[in-house]
Formats: structure tokens, C-alpha cells, sequence
């Protein structure tokens, strides 16, 4: 099995220079976690989700709909092939505690995998599900 049987295949993305506010309302309309950052190119430049858009543009009094999604996005990414197995992208995901990935072939966005997403898979629910306690345990130490 590969990452391209068990992803997501329609994303929604934004380009670096839209707003803020244009983010939180993709992200709402579509009941997204994350949005890729694609150029008119469809190359990944970043991810942008609604924790960055309140941290980085709201509490710091910013103006969501003045602030382009490049200067809140997340640059360094973890991002997986359609190729690679899903078990790399569990153990990906619990290590760098994301419960998404972008999936990026030539570097161009043509997916996401998400926990859910392997979770949904009988043969890949017990490595979800650890990889989720793994980012449950590291963000309940992080709150104490």
C-alpha cells in the first residue's frame, strides 16, 4: 500500500500573497486544519493553519485582512511522496507532531494524509492511533 491509496486528492490551497482573513474563511467554508501555500505554479511554499492565523496575525494585533498568509505560514514542512508508505507518514507525523501531511510529487501539491486517513485504513489504524498518542502525550507535557 502507498500514501496514494489512502490520501486525500482534492485540496484546496492559497497563494502566498492572500489575506489572513481569506484563509480563516477557506478553512471555515471547507472544514479544513491546514491550507497549503501553492505559487500560481502549484509548488508548495508553505502551510497556513487557523492556530498560525490567531498566534501570528490576531494576538499580535495584526489585521487579518492587510496580513498575506506568507508572512503567518509555516515554512518548514514535512511533506511525503503518493509513493511512500503510509507507515512513514504515521511515524512522520508523530515525530514532528502534525496530524496532517502534504503529499507533494515534483514539488506539487496533489494531496493530503491525515491521521483520519489512516485511521480509516483496517491495516494502518493501530500506527493512527499510536501516532496520535505520541502527539496527545507532547502537548499535554508542553501545557504543564
Amino acid at each position: 500500500m502507498q500514501i496514494r491509496d489512502c490520501m486525500s486528492g482534492s485540496v484546496v490551497t492559497i497563494a502566498p500573497e492572500e489575506s489572513a482573513a481569506l484563509a480563516a474563511r477557506l478553512l471555515t467554508r471547507h472544514n479544513l486544519g491546514v491550507l497549503p501555500v501553492c505559487g500560481y505554479d502549484g509548488t508548495l511554499r508553505g502551510i497556513v493553519t487557523d492556530r498560525d492565523i490567531i498566534t501570528r496575525c490576531i494576538a499580535v494585533d495584526q489585521d487579518p485582512s492587510r496580513v498575506p498568509v506568507e508572512d503567518i505560514m509555516s515554512r518548514d514542512l514535512e511533506t511525503v511522496d503518493p509513493s511512500d508508505n503510509p507507515h512513514s507518514a504515521a511515524a512522520k507525523m508523530a515525530a514532528n507532531q502534525v496530524r496532517r501531511l502534504p503529499v507533494v510529487e515534483s514539488g506539487k501539491v496533489v494531496g493530503m494524509i491525515s491521521l483520519g486517513d489512516l485511521a480509516r485504513n483496517r491495516k494502518l489504524d493501530m500506527e493512527a492511533a499510536s501516532a496520535l498518542s505520541e502527539i496527545s502525550a507532547n502537548v499535554k507535557s508542553r501545557k504543564r
